[in-house]
Parts: structure tokens; sequence; C-alpha cells
């Protein structure tokens, strides 16, 4: 297997660009990002180039954090912030050469919150589109993220067979999938052809792959099995130094 360092988690102490030459100096085939916006992405590109390590995607801004915003594309009255965010994020990826835009829906339930997700990602999978890019969507665990409005497997892929975009995919992040549904095993075989990118951490703490309640040994064996040959993102939040929890990574690779 491959593996993609989150550098959203991982190496938070450091500042983007040596944030990715660690995850090169780790072994990590790929780094993904959170939201980047903040670092000059020459600088990105930069280390990038130096590391030779592609980097996957990023996620559109949560709006306002000490609000407790978490995503704008779900929020009725809100679509220009929305559409402003997806162009953001479009243009920073661009620039970096990241192929998946994560579009994030923010907290809220009923059919204005669907109907609105549904235009805006419509208008994302459009703009995307022209530039060769993929957007995804991520159920997020009520444990994790309360409120969120996407918050199952099942409603992710009605919201993309509705979008009906040939661009649009989900984001499968393993954690949050199984404090929501469980069953991890056969919804990833079920959804393989509709997944764009895998995540993963331990269940319940969200640390490193090596403890807890999820085998991983088992799904990246799994996935290899079914042929997966992307990068997995690591997007767990390690209990001190990043280094000091990789112990999983040689063995996994």
């Amino acid at each position: 297997m491959r593996f993609s360092a989150n550098l959203g988690f991982l190496w938070t102490e450091l500042d983007l660009p040596e944030a990715i030459r660690a995850a090169h100096r780790a072994g990590f085939d790929a780094v993904e990002l959170h939201w980047p916006y903040e670092t000059d992405p020459e600088q990105v590109t930069t280390a990038l180039a130096e590391t030779g390590l592609p980097v996957l995607g990023l996620n559109t801004v949560r709006g306002d954090v000490a609000a407790g915003e978490n995503g704008l594309a779900a929020l009725p009255g809100r679509e220009q912030e929305a559409r402003a965010a997806i162009d953001q994020a479009i243009g920073y990826a661009n620039k970096i050469g990241a192929q998946n835009i994560h579009v994030m829906s923010g907290n809220g339930a009923g059919r204005d919150h669907h109907d609105t997700v549904i235009e805006n990602l419509r208008y994302a999978c459009a703009q995307a589109s022209g530039v060769g890019k993929t957007i995804l969507i991520e159920p997020l665990s009520q444990h994790a993220a309360p409120g969120y409005f996407l918050n199952s497997t099942g409603q992710a892929i009605e919201i993309m067979d509705e979008v009906g975009a040939e661009n649009i995919a989900l984001m499968f992040d393993c954690f949050h999938v199984q404090l929501i549904e469980g069953d991890l095993s056969n919804r990833l075989a079920t959804l393989r052809e509709r997944i764009g990118h895998i995540q993963f951490a331990a269940v319940p703490d969200r640390g490193a792959p090596d403890h807890g309640e999820i085998n991983y040994d088992y799904i990246f064996e799994l996935l290899s099995g079914m042929g997966w040959d992307r990068p997995l993102g690591a997007e767990y939040k390690p209990n001190g130094p990043t280094e000091a929890s990789l112990g999983w990574l040689p063995r996994a690779g």
C-alpha cells in the first residue's frame, strides 16, 4: 500500500513547506492538506518539487470557525460565500497541482440545506471540470462534528446521484464511517466505484492506526486485494511528536 500524510494533523508544529519535507523523509508517498491558504503556493510547489511528492487534495474553508461553522455549501442564504470558497480552493489547487477539492457542507438539516448543497455542488463540479479536478464530499460523524449536514454514506451517494456530475466522488474516512455505520469491509466493497479517496485513523481516539477497534492490517490487506492502488490518507492526531507515531508505516507500506 501507499500512504499520504495529512498535514492538517501531522507535523502541525512546522510550516507547510517543512511539513511536506518531513513527510517525504518519513517515507510517505503523497501529502494532503486541510486549509493551506495562508501559505504562499509557490513555497508549497517548491517543497513538492524538491520531494517529488504529489498533493492529493485540500478542503474549502469552514467559514466562521469561532462561531462553530464547519463549511458553507449547505447553508441557505450563504451561496455567494460558499461559491467564493469553492473558487478559492480550485484556484489554490491549480497552483499547487492538487487533484481533489473537498467541499465542506457545514452544519444544519432539512430540505433547504439539501437543496442548497445540491446547487452549490453542481456549481463546484462545473468549475472543477473545466480544470480537470474532482469534487469530494465526506460524511462526518456526529461524535466528531456535531450537527454536520452530511452524516452518512447513504446520504452522500444520494447527493452525488442528484448532482449528476461525473467528477464528484465520496471521501471515505474509515474513522468517521466506523463511528456512523460500522461494517467497513462491506461498505468499502459496495462503494468502491464511488470512492475518490480513503482516509483512516484509530477509533475512538482518532490516533495512529495501530490500536483501537479497527484492525487496519486487515483493512489495508482488503483494499490491496480490491485493487486499490491510490495512496491512503493518514488523517490521524498523533499523541506527541508525529515521528513517534509512525511505527505502523513501515509494516503497512
